[in-house]
């Protein structure tokens, strides 16, 4: 039995800490998303408010389904949790090796993707927080490039725009100098009418993805280590669900024969009463 306590209590903390990481990500995402200026982004995989409501509604669902299961000793909930969490891992796999061998469809759809952020800055205050992240954290501007920027209604550099920031970049792109103390949000006006060398003395020149890519393949390794204890935290949780699942189904064994020989000694005792002799005639 204590093996049995080790495993059912084990499996609950493990979901019970998933579980409120899940409720925090929902109340962020929701947050983030009431508390907008504008909401005009027409598509969940260009807004990360959604995504993290998303992400934090799965979690939540999988993990109340684990810590009831493990508390209640419901075999059903724990076959779900089970379930359900072994198609995520088998889905995290194959996303894994799809993306290692068709490495440039990713990179394709990755650019695709990262080009349509850029035109819809502006348009989602979420977004928009994001890619000033992104730019300031890799010092990169763009996809490919600072002139990526033309694609934005915006910074398109055209005589018809009459945008006062056409031709120019957002603040995140610029070069900040050591002993700048405030900012200045105006540093990109016009600088994709400038060459390459002339506009890399104010802003970062070189695309974000390039950048990013570097960075994954500088710090493989840790992001291995972390995706491998991911999937490892995963695995042990389908173990615990299982092997409790395997202790219930015993001990439900176990009390059906002890009751069985129960009931056999009560018919036992009821046809032969204990007496002291029995005389054969």
């Amino acid at each position: 039995m204590r093996g049995y306590r080790g495993v059912k209590y084990f499996l609950f903390v493990f979901c019970y800490v998933f579980w409120v990481v899940s409720a925090i990500l929902i109340a962020v995402g929701i947050y983030a998303k009431v508390a907008k200026e504008k909401d005009v982004v027409d598509t969940l995989t260009v807004d990360p408010a959604l995504l993290l409501i998303m992400v934090g509604s799965l979690t939540f669902f999988i993990t109340f389904l684990g810590c009831l299961g493990a508390l209640r000793n419901t075999t059903c909930l724990l076959k779900t949790f089970a379930a359900i969490l072994a198609v995520v891992l088998l889905v995290q796999l194959t996303a894994g090796i799809l993306g290692y061998f068709f490495t440039d469809t990713v990179m394709e759809r990755t650019e695709r993707f990262m080009m349509k952020t850029i035109v819809r800055y502006r348009e989602d205050r979420d977004l928009e927080n994001a890619i000033d992240f992104v730019q300031k954290k890799f010092q990169c501007c763009g996809v490919d490039g600072y002139k990526d920027w033309s694609r934005n209604v915006y910074f398109e550099c055209s005589d018809s725009n009459p945008s006062m920031e056409a031709c120019g970049v957002p603040f995140s792109c610029c070069v900040v100098p050591s002993n700048q103390t405030v900012l200045n949000t105006m540093c990109g006006l016009g600088t994709q009418q400038q060459d390459h060398k002339r506009a890399s003395e104010d802003v970062f020149t070189d695309g974000c993805l390039d950048k990013i890519v570097l960075w994954i393949r500088t710090n493989m390794k840790m992001l291995a280590g972390m995706m491998g204890g991911l999937l490892l935290l995963e695995v042990c949780m389908i173990s615990l669900a299982v092997a409790q699942v395997c202790w219930i189904k015993k001990v439900r064994q176990r009390k059906a024969e002890l009751a069985t020989r129960s009931a056999s000694q009560r018919k036992d005792e009821l046809w032969f009463p204990a007496f002291a002799d029995f005389d054969d005639e």
